[in-house]
């Protein structure tokens, strides 16, 4: 579970939970929706419908549920994108999300009960509960249930076992027991630290006190009492079917299923709902705990839960007991946030106007996009209950590819760094912990930032060329690689944890930086050699990294905020050639593929002119591997380390090179023209894991039509090869062109080849950051000429 940063200073923690969203008419303000007029609520309805329509289809998000609130319950809810992979289903209210976060309400509400039975009290220490809780506490004091569910204990914020990274689906009480490994961060009562771990102990000690599992008492006292029929903290058979198919992704492009395991953390993010469901908890908390007849809580408890005690410096704190409080536009809210593999949420409530909203997606961390739906839908509901204009949803489009283009480089102040890069004409900066999309949408021309995390900061690039980000400027740094990452770093830098959720361990400018949580980029303290600590802000803030390395230097693993993260083998070492186990011995792939027939075309072509590129530059430098048995297959493809293009784009091509010279810098070509039956060779070698690597040859491949080269940079004064993120022909993550780790100076290079090839009309392959095609592939046939037949001038 992850707390976000949005808009680098307001932080909602959470985990997902399904969508209620209420809508209102003009009547007597705070009374209600009850007296509702059809026409506001259908005009209410149908902004918000705009709204959620635009955001599913600008971000690409699977399913979405919503759900409007009042006093009485639930006035109107709806799915939107589908419930399934397979686009079949669509999501409705009733579709189940997991709520992440939200779940913590839940189970404090559970403390709560048992507080107004006499049963545990708030200020003792937490130990008289639950005796065998015994984290180390250098500073003193007691721990007890107030500062666990108002996140004031100073706990770390996962538990060594069950944390929110391992899949191993531990029970609560040896994830409980695993925290006497730890010590508090904080002294307790002093400083708001979330912790996923304190919820969990909190549903520890209800389990003690009652003798019967947490999630059992809260559907016996919670979920039943509400009617929340389809609501648990264990995911049903019956709740799975009607469950939402998650998406993960990356800063990097890649999408892949939220995994569904059960955390070991539950009573702090179990939870699956429905947005009809979760509109019966809005009504209770807008009734101030009553539910129809009876009560849920008590009146005076439950302000008890929404009312936070005071900083030093007399502000409220954020939490009270589970509730965030704040407000929006001048008017109380009170609620959770949530982000849990593949799910986002936010539930809030204005008390003082009686309306309430939930709205789920089912991406991950979309939290900015879900919270601005949420805040949309409560101002549309104030106006609409103030007889006031309806607010417009604001909304961006791209930005022209050569915008983009001239926004790309670095800029910095005195203290600060922000790199923006590009890639296919979209745009993002990276200014602090969220990497941010641009585009247009801004007043007189500026830009808007707008992208599943962040929304709304405005960027412009002056004519001085500098970015005003907001109120800061930033000058455009020279366009020149940074400094090399200092030698003790090299050791460290890679991949750590899981396929579901991996710790990227990389160097930026001088930095060593943690990108944890697939998002959250935060720069470590170095400690000593081995050892580092979070920034003060965060997710992890007062925790701190340890590495473990091997006699070469190497690590081994990372314990990380008390969760040990093991080393991942990933691709190869610097200078080393990625290899894979053909599917069927190559000789026997040759004798298949040269007999076979490429796919036939129709159309008007051009006619081929392959040109050999070394014979347009001589200091185009070849490295053709497919000539040799360096290359992933370990087997000789080509009788002759060549490279042809089509005469445009090795015109081109010469053009990038003479673009490069002036900076030290050539190119170094591993592939360019290929036959036909080649390309069917690699395909049938490949296996099915690595197949993005690889053209499928029944359509053919852009390296068949001459329009295709594979590059990369060397130094022409040494003659040696740039290093790279990853070497050519990796087939890993750390190829794709927007692959975060490694060091600021090999993405920098990376980065730089590829804005100079597509300033000549070459374009980036998307797994493949050393692949280029050329703008006029479309205009040439699929070939299957060999080498040495071109040589003898055979086009065949």
């Amino acid at each position: 579970m992850r707390k976000l940063l949005l808009a680098w200073q307001r932080q909602r923690q959470g985990m997902a939970i399904l969508a209620v969203l209420t809508i209102v008419a003009p009547i007597a303000r705070g009374a209600g929706l009850t007296e509702s007029a059809e026409q506001g609520k259908q005009d209410v309805i149908k902004r918000l419908e705009e709204a959620i329509r635009y955001e599913v289809a600008a971000k690409s998000l699977p399913a979405l549920s919503i759900a409007l609130v009042d006093r009485s319950g639930e006035v109107w809810s709806e799915g939107f994108g589908f419930q399934d992979a397979a686009q079949n289903v669509p999501a409705t209210a009733d579709t189940i999300y997991r709520v992440g976060s939200v779940s913590k309400l839940f189970t404090d509400l559970a403390v709560m009960q048992l507080v107004e039975q006499k049963k545990l009290d708030l200020d003792q220490p937490v130990q008289d509960y639950l005796p065998s809780f015994a984290p180390g506490n250098p500073f003193g004091g007691p721990i007890t249930l107030r500062q666990l569910m108002s996140h004031r204990a100073g706990l770390v914020r996962e538990p060594p076992v069950g944390n929110y990274f391992d899949p191993t689906e531990p029970t609560l009480a040896a994830t409980v027991a695993s925290l006497n490994a730890t010590s508090l961060v904080y002294k307790p009562a002093t400083r708001t630290k979330y912790s996923n771990a304190g919820i969990t102990v909190v549903g520890a000690v209800v389990e003690q006190q009652l003798n019967t599992a947490y999630s059992r008492r809260i559907d016996e006292a919670i979920l039943r009492p509400l009617g929340m029929t389809s609501s648990s903290f264990v995911l049903t058979p019956a709740l799975e079917a009607r469950l939402a198919y998650a998406s993960m992704w990356t800063y990097d492009g890649r999408r892949f299923a939220a995994p569904k395991f059960a955390l070991g953390i539950a009573p702090a993010g179990n939870l699956y709902s429905s947005v009809r469901d979760l509109a019966k908890f809005l009504a209770c908390i807008l009734q101030e705990g009553r539910v129809g007849d009876g009560v849920l809580l008590r009146p005076e408890t439950f302000k008890q839960m929404t009312s936070p005690r005071p900083e030093i410096d007399g502000k409220p704190q954020e939490f009270a007991i589970g509730f965030q409080v704040d407000e929006l536009d001048g008017q109380r809210r009170i609620g959770h946030g949530g982000a849990v593999y593949g799910f986002s949420t936010e539930v809030e409530a204005l008390p003082g106007r009686h309306l309430g909203v939930a709205v789920v997606a089912a991406l991950d961390v979309s939290n900015g996009t879900v919270e601005r739906l949420a805040e949309y839908a409560l101002r549309l509901m104030l106006a609409q209950q103030d007889g006031t204009a309806l607010p417009e949803y604001r909304t961006t489009t791209p930005i022209p590819v050569s915008r983009a283009r001239e926004l790309a480089g670095e800029y910095g102040s005195d203290d600060r760094l922000v790199p923006v890069i590009e890639l296919n004409g979209r745009a993002w900066m990276h200014p602090g912990v969220f990497r941010q999309e641009l585009r247009a949408g801004g007043i007189d021309g500026a830009l808007l930032t707008d992208d599943p995390i962040n929304f709304g900061t405005k960027v412009r690039l002056d004519e001085q060329r500098r970015l005003l980000v907001k109120d800061e400027v930033f000058d455009r740094r020279p366009d020149e690689p940074p400094p090399a990452a200092p030698d003790r770093w090299h050791g460290l830098i890679g991949e750590y944890g899981w396929d579901h959720n991996t710790l990227n361990i990389l160097e930026n400018h001088g930095r060593l930086v943690a990108l944890i949580e697939w998002f959250y980029a935060y720069p470590l303290k170095e400690l000593d050699d081995n050892e580092f600590a979070f920034p003060d802000y965060g997710l992890y803030h007062g925790e701190k990294l340890k590495f473990t390395r091997d006699a070469a230097g190497n690590a081994t693993h990372v314990v990380a905020a008390d969760v040990r993260f093991e080393r991942r083998e990933l691709g190869t070492k610097d200078g080393e050639t990625f290899h894979i186990v053909p599917v069927e011995p190559v000789d026997a792939l040759r004798k298949a593929a040269l007999v076979a027939t490429p796919p036939v075309e129709t159309g008007d072509f051009r006619e081929s002119d392959l040109v050999e590129v070394v014979t347009l530059d001589a200091t185009i430098k070849l490295d053709v591997r497919y000539a040799t048995t360096n290359n992933f297959a370990g087997a000789v493809f080509y009788k002759q380390p060549r490279a042809f293009l089509q005469r445009p784009a090795a015109e081109a091509l010469l053009r990038v090179q003479r673009r490069l010279r002036p900076q030290g810098l050539g190119l170094l070509v591993y592939d360019a023209y290929r036959p036909w039956y080649v390309t069917k060779m690699f395909w049938d070698a490949t296996p099915q894991e690595f197949k993005n690597f690889v053209a499928n040859p029944a359509q053919g491949s852009r390296h068949n039509r001459g329009c295709a080269v594979d590059l990369s940079l060397y130094n022409l004064a040494t003659g040696k090869p740039i290093s790279m993120v990853a070497g050519y022909d990796e087939f890993s993550p750390r190829s794709l062109p927007l692959y975060p780790g490694g060091t600021s100076r090999q993405r920098w290079y990376r980065d730089h080849l590829r804005q100079a090839m597509q300033a000549e009309g070459f374009a980036v392959y998307e797994f493949e950051w050393w692949h280029f095609d050329y703008q006029d592939w479309k205009h040439y046939r699929i070939g299957n000429t060999k080498f040495e037949d071109l040589m003898r001038g055979d086009p065949r």
